[in-house]
């Protein structure tokens, strides 16, 4: 058995008991190892470790926002506050210890277009969660870092990957939520969105069926956001 059959097997082992911070550290000398090399399932791995590791601070941060906008709770302003900027210190710390592992073990290394793809993306996502809370400097940097990183994804994507293909449909996804959620530009979220709808929904009929089923998932998640958006920006208009 190689010592990266063993991690891999020890980091299913850690999603299993819902170990994240022990999932990332048992892949990451398996990242180290085989880079851009990773198969599809170990990249599949990655993301699971990376996302779970981030979602619970995400989820805490946006539960106290929303305790901070009750009236009946303003006295506890002083405490709660602390207790947030704690925990979005917490959540900087990991996305930028995910972010400088994949451009340092990954990236630098990778040749091919999806695994390019792949992980520029996910540069872009966990630029983009640190954007969700961060402020002033930190979220003029994160927000820069983050533009650059889908930019190039959605280059080097729309030019070699199926417009039905998994990685370049999510990440048109993730893209329109950035300018959505981050840039607050919602005419510029609907124009990626519809594109990449319309490309996809082009090519559906040639694709195999594990593709197809794939593409079907994100293609609802865009047309759902896409309504929601829409709406949204025709009654900014009124």
């Amino acid at each position: 058995m190689t010592n990266v059959e063993e991690q891999i097997f020890m980091a299913r082992v850690a999603e299993q008991s819902e170990r994240f911070r022990d999932m990332v550290d048992f892949l990451k000398p398996v990242i180290a190892e085989k880079g851009p090399g990773l198969s599809q399932d170990e990249r599949n791995l990655l993301s699971v470790a990376f996302k779970n590791l981030v979602s619970q601070q995400r989820t805490a941060i946006r539960t106290i926002s929303a305790i901070e906008q009750n009236p009946k709770y303003t006295k506890f302003g002083g405490p709660m506050g602390d207790y947030k900027r704690r925990i979005e210190e917490e959540l900087y710390r990991n996305c930028d210890d995910i972010i400088a592992t994949i451009r340092s073990s990954v990236l630098s290394k990778a040749s091919d277009d999806e695994s390019r793809s792949f992980f520029l993306k996910m540069i872009g996502d966990y630029c983009r969660y640190i954007a969700e809370s961060a402020k002033d400097e930190r979220l003029a940097k994160t927000k820069t870092d983050a533009l650059g990183a889908y930019q190039e994804a959605c280059s080097i994507a729309e030019k070699s990957l199926n417009a039905c293909n998994s990685i370049r449909l999510g990440l048109a996804l993730n893209f329109s939520v950035f300018h959505y959620e981050v840039m607050q530009d919602v005419r510029k979220a609907c124009e990626l969105g519809d594109k990449a709808l319309q490309d996809a929904l082009d090519k559906l009929d040639d694709c195999d069926e594990e593709t197809f089923r794939d593409a079907q998932s994100i293609i609802e998640l865009l047309r759902e956001n896409l309504s929601l958006w829409k709406e949204e920006e025709g009654d900014g208009e009124q």
